[in-house]
């Protein structure tokens, strides 16, 4: 798959499912709270992990510092890993007061608010790129597993190719857009759950004539492309 193509692709699915409206938040700052909630858990749980939150403590840095780590825990239940999430939200509250609160950080350029958010405790490149891209607008490219499943089915990704080589190449295949980097990736995680899952639901993908991993199509197939027998089984 050519760099070229990613703009196609990227036509290919807005033209299938729209716009996708993400990340769905009220400030910049949830944005930052739910990037750190949606790590190993469905966006479900995380929606109501920061309902419990909201009850417990207004939903900005300072506040949410102070805490009891005990009591933000039991508010973040819902989102699984409480304990580790609580500590890691609290370590990226405290940067946040420290650098002087969501303002300045808005200010910063976007090489070291990335190089600082990488230095919290518990933000990975695929968390603080999520913040970078997601609550303050910048054009970084989000890599994560639903994007390495699509594109390596679709021949960009290389073997083990690490997040920053890939996601270097994205930037230099697309233009410098965060509204376009934004929509994309949302598109992506949209197709990735819906079709091109683990076991892949090739028949009725949008993508099917661009890629060379499609299952064939088989007379009498489930929508995955395989044939079932009498008792559904493939």
């Amino acid at each position: 798959m050519k760099a070229s193509q990613l703009v196609r692709v990227y036509h290919d699915l807005f033209a299938h499912y729209g716009p996708r409206h993400w990340w769905p938040a009220d400030s910049p700052f949830e944005v930052m709270v739910g990037a750190v909630l949606t790590q190993n858990t469905a966006w479900t749980n995380v929606e109501r992990a920061l309902a419990r939150v909201k009850g417990v403590v207004a939903l900005e840095a300072a506040p949410m510092a102070a805490l009891p780590v005990d009591v933000l825990a039991d508010a973040l239940r819902p989102a699984g890993y409480y304990n580790v999430k609580a500590r890691r939200l609290q370590a990226l509250c405290r940067w946040v007061v420290d650098q002087g609160g969501m303002g300045a950080l808005h200010g910063m350029e976007t090489r070291p608010l990335r190089a600082g958010l990488l230095n919290v405790h518990g933000v990975g490149p695929e968390t603080a790129d999520d913040m970078v891209l997601y609550a303050f607008g910048r054009p970084v490219f989000v890599i994560d597993a639903y994007t390495r499943r699509l594109f390596a089915r679709l021949g960009f990704v290389r073997n083990q190719e690490s997040y920053e080589g890939l996601r270097a190449r994205f930037e230099r295949a697309l233009p410098r857009d965060p509204v376009l980097y934004n929509e994309y990736h949302a598109l992506i995680v949209e197709h990735a759950k819906t079709t091109c899952r683990t076991r892949p639901l090739c028949q009725n993908c949008i993508l099917r004539p661009r890629c060379a991993a499609a299952l064939p199509v088989v007379p009498g197939a489930g929508r995955d492309g395989t044939r079932r027998s009498r008792d559904g089984s493939s």
